[in-house]
């Protein structure tokens, strides 16, 4: 049986993954896939890749094509989730800021430079014509524990993860939601690490088939909203929005959505150049 190790963050996103694990359909195939949490995101996902810890990664589309460009031997071979990320932008319950513009020329709590939290800063930036110079900051937190700490300490002064999955964190009055800003792309994709890639493509297809037919189906299994609220520690109504406004992909991301992703991070002045389609995707 062929292990293979992938990695992906504890958020609903992920669970046609659990589900496919918990009915055996890897192993009915011949694949002993190893799921690993990654608390602390895309940029700790895009450290596995590179170090060999994983061979495949569920991971934000803008991480990844930063790291890509930056010397990570992987490719793209799916999109995951079609439909954007929306980033909440989160205070500390008790601070004084009131709305994002507040927030200009203030320090963000970042899970680690090159990471989702990172990147989306700058967009945020961007599109409140702040100066990426003068107006950004950042204080490295880990994860969203080490946010809840850098937020209420002073640490930081704001924080943008998946609003959905800081939720409960608003409803129990540690944070504070002020905004949003969703990306501008779809926001997962499914990476493999080339040499792995190379070696194993026809179980990497295997794999690939067994989640999708999970995910064609997913918003149809009975109580799927029930069972999120309760494995998530969501509130229903808010998991309701959440499969409302969330669309599964099945199918290789296209040549345009890259180009316009590179376009913004070379804008951005995160990337300092882009790279061809091929270099960046594999078509299985």
């Amino acid at each position: 049986m062929k292990k293979v190790k992938i990695g992906g963050v504890p958020e609903h996103f992920n669970l046609p993954w659990y589900l496919g694990l918990k009915n055996g359909e890897y192993k009915d195939a011949g694949i002993n896939l190893r799921w690993e949490d990654y608390f602390g995101g895309t940029g700790e996902m895009n450290k596995a890749l590179r170090n060999g810890d994983i061979d495949m990664a569920v991971i934000l589309t803008e991480g990844i094509i930063t790291d890509i460009i930056a010397g990570n031997k992987s490719k793209i071979v799916q999109t995951f989730i079609q439909t954007p990320l929306i980033w909440g932008i989160h205070v500390a319950e008790q601070s004084d800021f009131e709305s994002v513009k507040d927030l200009k020329g203030t320090k963000a709590a970042i899970s680690r430079y090159g990471s989702g939290s990172h990147l989306m800063a700058y967009v945020n930036a961007k599109k409140n014509d702040w100066d990426l110079e003068s107006d950004l900051d950042f204080e490295v937190i880990k994860n969203l524990d080490g946010a809840v700490e850098g937020l209420t300490d002073g640490a930081a002064d704001y924080f943008m993860w998946e609003k959905f999955t800081t939720k409960p964190l608003v409803d129990n009055g540690t944070f504070k939601r002020i905004g949003n800003c969703p990306s501008p792309w779809p926001c997962f994709v499914i990476a493999v690490r080339e040499e792995f890639l190379e070696n194993n493509r026809e179980e990497v297809k295997t794999i690939l088939e067994i989640v999708n037919r999970t995910t064609l189906d997913f918003k149809n299994i009975p109580s799927i909203d029930r069972m999120i609220a309760n494995r998530y520690k969501q509130e229903i109504e808010d998991v309701q929005e959440w499969l409302s406004l969330t669309e599964w992909s099945q199918s290789l991301i296209d040549e345009a959505t890259i180009n316009k992703v590179q376009d913004q991070l070379l804008a951005l002045e995160i990337i300092p150049n882009t790279l061809d389609y091929k270099d960046l995707v594999e078509e299985l």
